[in-house]
């Protein structure tokens, strides 16, 4: 596919897009839009966007590995149907996962305190980063008392999260341990790690809240995410109570986050695609794709419902819509892809509310579905 005429044509229009600008309408790439639609148009264009990429990315086994599937959970949720290549079928690929089911990556073993997710950092086959699949399952709403079945073995979501307690240590990223912990354990929940040391999740958000954002993993936008989720539950069990510690520390960076994104956005509508920490454009669709992408997940999660209507983020939206439009010839990195699927999902949930799961439709095209890596 990417060595294919349509990929050397779509690739060469797109840079011509993003260098000269092209006219579609009243916007270009330099400007954005003149007037931004309405309502129901940017239900429309998101809703648009969301339904095609289920549609024409469809991910199989074993030709795509837990890491591209499970981005692909994260922008779907449990409903998310992969193509089991050798019995010819569909399958829910968590459910099937758990089960027992394999594929490429998905690599788990009995740790000393629960079940330990292995690190294949770079393979693009499986878990990327600590914990990062204990935090795409704590998105699926999974009890803590789902069984996962590794060979004849049974375990639960609770021992991947008791390993996670148990492996934390200062100085680790933990954006989506983060995330998974602060999913499934009570705000006041102490712990010991394999050092003895108390943890408590506080003390994970205050040692998150205090890294270099504009070092981290696409650009700090995992590390404000999952300050954001611990935050929304803290707030949802204490309303009234004014925020210190820790917690003042996540709100802080969240608020200086959105302040940035904000400021280095550009007229296109894109984010900047070095995040928060200046102003910068490319003419590369991939780091648009995923610097937009990102930065609309976090704020679809930080911003208040009155603050997500404003115009800013309405570009942000527009465009994004506009470049799934773009690049649909193309194949396209899978955490990029379904990270920008999420933010739309976050966006459309909170502006217009939850939507009903579509389900795939074989039919749809007679060609075969245009590829994610």
């Amino acid at each position: 596919m990417l060595g294919s005429p349509r990929f050397l044509i779509a690739t060469m229009l797109l840079l011509v897009w993003f260098s000269l600008g092209c006219q579609r309408g009243s916007q270009t790439a330099a400007s954005g839009p003149a007037t931004l639609p309405d309502e129901e148009a940017i239900q429309s264009l998101v809703d648009g966007v969301l339904d095609s990429t289920l549609r024409n990315r469809q991910l199989s086994c074993p030709t795509n590995g837990a890491w591209q599937i499970m981005h692909g959970v994260l922008a779907y949720g449990r409903p998310f149907e992969i193509l089991l290549e050798h019995e010819n079928r569909r399958v829910q690929a968590v459910d099937w996962l758990l089960a027992g089911g394999n594929m490429p990556g998905w690599i788990v073993r009995r740790g000393e305190a629960g079940l330990k997710a292995e690190l294949q950092a770079g393979t693009r086959r499986g878990q990327g980063h600590e914990d990062q699949w204990l935090a795409v399952l704590a998105q699926c709403d999974l009890a803590s008392d789902h069984p996962i079945i590794v060979g004849d073995e049974h375990f639960t979501m609770g021992d991947l999260v008791s390993q996670a307690m148990f492996d934390v240590y200062e100085g680790k990223e933990c954006s989506w341990t983060l995330i998974g912990l602060s999913a499934y354990l009570p705000l006041d929940t102490e712990w010991q790690n394999r050092e003895g040391e108390t943890w408590t999740l506080e003390r994970v958000v205050a040692m998150e809240a205090s890294q270099d954002l504009t070092t981290s993993a696409c650009g700090g936008s995992h590390r404000l995410i999952g300050m954001q989720m611990a935050l929304d539950r803290y707030r949802q069990a204490f309303p009234d109570r004014e925020l210190s510690g820790g917690w003042a520390q996540a709100q802080s960076q969240i608020d200086w986050a959105v302040q940035r994104a904000r400021q280095f956005q550009q007229p296109s509508g894109a984010f900047s695609v070095n995040y928060f920490e200046r102003a910068s454009n490319s003419v590369d669709a991939a780091a648009h794709l995923g610097a937009t992408g990102h930065t609309l997940e976090f704020l679809s999660l930080a911003l208040s419902d009155e603050k997500l209507q404003e115009p800013w983020v309405t570009r942000s939206v527009v465009y994004l819509c506009d470049l799934f439009e773009q690049t649909a010839e193309l194949d396209l990195e899978c955490g990029a892809l379904y990270h920008a699927v999420h933010g739309l999902q976050l966006y459309r949930a909170r502006r217009f509310g939850p939507r009903a799961t579509v389900a795939v439709d074989q039919a749809v095209d007679d060609e075969p579905a245009v590829g994610a890596s």
